[in-house]
């Protein structure tokens, strides 16, 4: 059988030759010649084109960021601004995105209402893109991006996993037998997503009292968790979190033995607070990253402190956040522990900035900390199910749709901005 391409050839030329000798029966004039030319460039054309079975390709759309790597976007501060209405609401729903978590599905465990879903994050001298995942799918084609820390951190992600599910449906490759490690593939965009879930960032040992756990810690700054490192050099992208695992007794090691501790009330061992402790772990974390040879890793990002929103009480002691609208700007604390938090974050992330320059190696920032100590009206609360801690409310992971999905609105300004300056 002759292919389709090949019958629309004969017939082009067949149609030629018809039209040849009808030109030399009636003479050469120079009408039936221009006729004949004309003929001859365009009918093999029109059947070629009209053929369904040779259809004429059309180049992908072009995909540009500019708007992220030049102009105001890129020089912008981007974390200093307010929360304004917003009535377009969020970008999917607890039905629409079936990888919501069942702990962060508020509306599922009957929280009724939605305002606080119209609400968007302005930066005082530009406006935040809304995250757009055509682009963003098209910018990570054929990497790896991880995520690094607590369940918090997992949030984030699961978060970009809804947004992005709008246009490919990713595979679930991978989860170990504790739910620790997952990994979702997006095999039209060759695009991998990887959560590597982390307490501390360090290794952590929990002590054990007669056989129970205790909550009590021993950290060893000098020895990175292998949880995530060992992934780290097939990453491309990644972003690095962690903050909550540090409110408990934790003893802190370093090569030379026990350097400090928090909330640990132990004679002779000096007890240095949570900055402290989260510093110098995140210090590590950074410096293993700089310091990894084998590694890949273009873009190293941080996410500032996402701070609790406990009133009335602290989590096990009846705290609670039945808010329904943001906090104003004068209702914050922007001298309290988060923020003291994210200043030791922010300095730590300076330093390894400025080692990584030297070695190639890109740090940004995700400084989420003002924005999300406004929205104390995003949190789960009572409405999470409950299934584990009856009576409990969870006032420090975000409900899904909610004010969380604005970490990706930061989260692709910032990783476009930061990988344009890697060669």
């Amino acid at each position: 059988m002759k292919s389709s391409s090949s019958s629309s050839s004969s017939s082009s030329s067949s149609y030629y030759y018809i039209l040849r000798e009808r030109c030399l029966n009636r003479g050469s004039s120079p009408f039936f010649m221009s006729f004949l030319l004309v003929t001859v460039i365009f009918v093999p054309f029109i059947f070629y084109s009209i053929n369904p079975l040779n259809p004429i390709s059309k180049p992908p759309p072009n995909i540009s960021f500019s708007g992220y790597t030049d102009g105001i976007l890129k020089n912008c501060d981007l974390f200093k601004g307010h929360w304004v209405p917003d009535l377009h609401g969020s970008r999917y729903t607890n039905s629409s995105c079936t990888t919501i978590p069942d702990s962060k599905n508020c509306f599922r465990h009957g929280r009724s209402d939605t305002g606080f879903l119209n609400w968007r994050w302005k930066p005082e001298k530009c406006v935040l893109p809304r995250f757009d995942p055509n682009k963003f799918l098209e910018f990570v084609k054929g990497k790896k991006l991880g995520f690094i820390g607590d369940s918090v951190a997992r949030n984030h992600m699961e978060s970009l996993l809804c947004l992005l599910s709008k246009v490919e449906t990713p595979k679930d490759e991978y989860k170990d037998s504790e739910d620790r490690k997952r990994i979702w593939y997006f095999p039209n965009h060759d695009f991998t997503l990887i959560i590597l879930w982390t307490k501390f960032l360090v290794h952590g040992e929990e002590r054990m009292i007669n056989g129970s756990s205790s909550g009590i810690f021993d950290l060893f700054l000098d020895k990175i968790d292998e949880a995530w490192s060992k992934d780290l050099p097939v990453l491309d992208y990644v972003i690095i979190s962690d903050a909550h695992w540090f409110f408990r007794p934790i003893y802190l090691h370093d090569s030379t033995g026990v350097v400090g501790c928090v909330y640990c009330n132990t004679p002779n061992v000096t007890d240095y607070g949570v900055g402290f402790a989260l510093k110098l772990a995140l210090r590590s974390a950074l410096n293993h990253v700089n310091n990894c040879k084998m590694c890949k890793t273009r873009v190293t990002l941080v996410r500032t402190f996402s701070p609790a929103h406990f009133e009335d009480g602290a989590w096990n002691t009846g705290g609670r956040c039945n808010r329904t609208v943001p906090l104003s700007e004068s209702e914050i604390n922007s001298s309290g522990l988060e923020w003291e938090l994210r200043s030791l974050q922010m300095g730590e992330i300076e330093k390894a900035r400025t080692e990584g320059g030297k070695l190639g190696k890109r740090f940004g920032v995700l400084d989420v900390t003002k924005a999300m100590m406004m929205r104390a009206d995003g949190h789960p609360g009572e409405f999470w199910g409950n299934k584990w801690m009856k009576g409990y409310n969870d006032c420090v992971h975000w409900c899904m749709p909610g004010p969380i999905d604005v970490w990706n609105d930061f989260f692709m300004a910032i990783l476009i901005r930061e990988a344009s300056f890697v060669s």
